[in-house]
């Protein structure tokens, strides 16, 4: 079992959310967040004025999935995700050891 993370642009969340179920993925967590990455933020104009905005509104998934479902769903998340400029996030795949529904007690694969 693996668990994918993504930090994404906040305005792309509905985008996942619908590619994500026409692949029939429907569990997922999501977090609205606050970050930046190498750029430390953009640079915005207000009233003719330059200022830098160092932290930006972003949108984490987390998706608990069977190992031989990462690449779809890696595959869903950045083609709904991707605009090409800086700051359409990242994703990171990580190993699950062990999953526990806790109303059954089923565990590991049944439990997702």
């Amino acid at each position: 079992m693996k668990k994918i993370e993504a930090c994404i642009r906040a305005e792309k969340v509905g985008p996942v959310r619908k590619a994500l179920e026409k692949v029939n993925i429907s569990g997922l967590t999501l977090y609205q967040v606050d970050g930046h990455g190498k750029q430390r933020g953009k640079v915005q104009k207000f009233n003719g004025e330059e200022f830098k905005v160092g932290i930006l509104p972003k949108a984490k998934i987390e998706i608990i999935c069977l190992d031989e479902e990462v690449k779809t769903i890696v595959g869903v998340i950045m083609e709904s995700c991707r605009t090409g400029e800086f700051g359409d996030g990242k994703i990171i795949v990580t190993p699950v050891d062990e999953v526990i529904r806790i109303r059954t007690g089923e565990i590991g694969e049944k439990a997702l």
